[in-house]
């Protein structure tokens, strides 16, 4: 499976990112290490790692400073044919998915419910302008790609221009 995985921390106000190769990663604490050492000692927000593969699923990783991270997947059952999936679910498992909030308006119970099956914290990035009713939104729309996503994350947050270049476009 083809993955494409970007590192973006915001340090000195302003985002910086890096493509990551994680090919010979074996869990989330190497992962982890990466972003803290992207960040650096004087990062003064969060890193966050995002992963796409194959128009499948996406992941995010979480680290701010010392904290332990925080992680959600787009689609647990992913995770069998993929060892990406495999690394980030298993610390997304432990974390508790925020479910959606529904409306009032809401008639049709099965309209609310999602294609995919996310896991983890839906949270992480609700600071940064995508809530977790919103992250969760996405990820049950037909017809949504994991980079689409991503992308909706990241200019909520400030930082697509980063991802832009990474991905090089």
């Amino acid at each position: 499976m083809a993955y494409f995985a970007a590192a973006l921390a915001r340090s000195d106000g302003a985002w910086v990112g890096s493509e990551f190769d994680l090919d010979d990663v074996e869990d989330l604490d190497q992962v982890v290490d990466m972003l803290r050492e992207l960040a650096g000692d004087d990062s003064e927000g969060p890193a966050l790692l995002f992963v796409e593969e194959d128009d499948e699923w996406f992941g995010v990783v979480r680290v701010d400073g010392d904290n332990d991270p925080r992680v959600f997947v787009s689609d647990s059952r992913v995770v069998e044919q993929s060892r990406v999936a495999g690394i980030l679910y298993e610390e997304a498992a432990a974390q508790p998915v925020v479910e959606a909030e529904e409306s009032e308006d809401d008639d049709d119970e099965e309209s609310m419910r999602p294609a995919a099956e996310p896991a983890g914290d839906a949270e992480l990035v609700a600071d940064l302008g995508t809530s977790s009713a919103r992250l969760l939104e996405l990820c049950a729309e037909e017809g949504q790609l994991p980079a689409d996503i991503i992308t909706a994350i990241c200019e909520r947050a400030g930082c697509l221009d980063e991802l832009d270049q990474l991905r090089g476009t």
